[in-house]
């Protein structure tokens, strides 16, 4: 019961005296005067315990500005500012600090007045909130797997499993012309944290190979290697037994600038899979792109399905990257003749012939 009086005390004493300049500093931060806000509560009361100016791109200064403010013995709030907007104005992330170390009265005060300073602050400005006990936790790379935390599916209920289990067995039966094998709708299966982790080390490019698998029994995506990979060396990473997913980091030149370009390889070695491996690793290709692009950062120049790694030469991953301009085909003309005489004439009995009188 005195925990919760001291809730209650503590969030009301936090709304009442918020300092005016506090409210000023918020004000000019909703407007994008500043990247970065630490605010803790001194003497029941909250100020400013630092800010930074943002100079760069927001995930460019992220680490650099929040990591050092962090102390291992007192709790804090960051408010960190995004470069996307909303309709009221600049997104944020509020980052609540609250390490194992800390004391417990500061960490039940901390947590009492979480809600009262968002709404001080401005609650359509919050975009994420992150709450974090080790710095791992508030880091960029962490932010960033919360964000594919949120991304992946919820558990689900015994009916729910069932469902899936009947939609996956459910194939589209639309057969066309360009029909070339039986495809299902989207599993979103979450990447396990050492595929994440690998991800990660080829956006920033201490890697220039990742290859994933489907692990069945957990259903998600796992780790299957980031072997040191060049071109020549790419057909041999292809399973000739086992379908694969595969990033590859394509170094090459073009038109005199030098490139590199993700490409991402499906791998499906056709009869010796079986169908439910067949069914599972289309059904999964399209979310797991979705998800390296849109939570991971990671653009992808060109998406390729093979059979086998001989395909993958030189010429023909260029030719993919970088496909030929075709220039118009001319109309269809009618072919000349033969050249000089035009042949012999052709006999035509004339009008009445071979009639009687």
């Amino acid at each position: 019961f005195s925990l919760f009086v001291n809730i209650i005390y503590y969030s009301v004493i936090l709304y009442s005296i918020t300092a005016a300049e506090v409210k000023e500093i918020f004000a000019k931060a909703r407007n994008g005067a500043y990247r970065l806000l630490k605010l803790v509560i001194e003497k029941e009361t909250l100020v400013l315990g630092g800010a930074k100016m943002a100079s760069r791109k927001w995930d460019q200064e992220y680490d650099a500005f929040v990591l050092p403010l962090l102390q291992e013995d007192m709790p804090s709030y960051l408010l960190y500012r995004l470069d996307s907007t909303n309709n009221q104005g600049y997104e944020w992330l509020f980052l609540a600090w609250s390490p194992d170390r800390s004391p417990v009265r500061q960490k039940m005060l901390y947590a009492a007045t979480r809600a009262t300073l968002k709404k001080e602050f401005g609650g359509g400005h919050i975009k994420d909130e992150i709450f974090g006990t080790v710095e791992d936790d508030m880091s960029l790379s962490g932010y960033r797997k919360y964000l594919i935390a949120q991304a992946a599916p919820q558990p689900l209920t015994a009916a729910e499993e069932e469902l899936r289990q009947i939609k996956l067995n459910e194939v589209q039966t639309d057969i066309s012309v360009d029909t070339k094998q039986q495809t299902l709708a989207g599993v979103a299966f979450p990447m396990q944290r050492d595929a994440i982790q690998a991800l990660e080390q080829f956006r920033e490019k201490r890697t220039s190979y990742v290859q994933l698998e489907i692990d069945f029994r957990n259903e998600s995506i796992k780790l299957s290697g980031t072997s040191p990979t060049e071109l020549k060396d790419l057909p041999k990473r292809i399973p000739r037994d086992a379908p694969r997913y595969h990033f590859f980091l394509y170094k090459h030149s073009h038109e005199g600038d030098y490139l590199e370009s993700t490409v991402f390889i499906y791998s499906m070695p056709g009869y010796k899979c079986s169908i439910r491996e067949r069914m599972l690793y289309s059904s999964c290709k399209n979310p797991l792109i979705d998800t390296v692009e849109g939570n991971l950062g990671i653009q992808i120049a060109k998406k390729l399905e093979i059979d086998n790694g001989d395909e993958l030469t030189a010429e023909f991953l260029y030719e993919e990257v970088h496909p030929k301009q075709h220039a118009h085909r001319q109309a269809f003309a009618k072919p000349k003749g033969p050249a000089g005489k035009k042949g012999g004439r052709r006999i035509t009995r004339p009008p009445g012939d071979g009639e009687e009188d």
